[in-house]
């Protein structure tokens, strides 16, 4: 079984790699077994860098590449008549903590119940559907925390 042990920032388009689809709760995990399309079971031990999204490359100690690919999955699509009611439906959930895909028509969560009649309550329409899986991050995922003073900072800590 190959073992995939890397995430590859770069990708260089001169080498051969495979797609693997997988979902959510797997590209969260840092150790994972999978199948690939072809039957043949692979191993992920990655180091534990944040979740793999669709696009992100993956591979082993002797060069084999895998492109990992959001799986499509049974979702629940909250859609509405009016932008603003979609906007609540984002806010109510957000405040949840729950995984949520933002798309311009459409918002995506994994089946709920409660949430799922939350919704519905709020006027809004929920349908089930398979769909790719792609949740925003949060605001501060992709964000280091730095200590220096940002421009606009340190802008007003001068004037001052």
């Amino acid at each position: 079984m190959k073992i995939y042990t890397q995430r590859l920032e770069r990708f260089n388009s001169n080498q051969r790699c495979e797609n693997i689809e997988l979902s959510f709760d797997v590209r969260q995990k840092s150790r994972f077994r999978a199948t690939l399309k072809n039957g043949v079971d692979i191993g992920a031990d990655l180091p534990r860098t944040g979740i793999l999204r669709s696009g992100s490359y993956i591979s082993t100690e002797t060069g084999d590449i895998l492109r990992v690919e959001a799986k499509a999955e049974k979702l629940m699509q909250v859609t509405a008549e009016h932008a603003f009611d979609l906007l609540k439906a984002a806010y109510h959930l957000g405040n949840r903590h729950v995984p949520l895909m933002l798309s311009p028509s459409a918002l995506y969560f994994e089946p709920d119940h409660v949430l799922e009649e939350m919704v519905i309550g709020l006027g809004l329409y929920v349908e089930e559907v398979l769909h790719p899986f792609e949740p925003e991050s949060g605001a501060y995922a992709q964000h280091h925390h730095d200590h220096r003073l940002s421009p606009i900072k340190a802008l007003h800590h001068v004037s001052h």
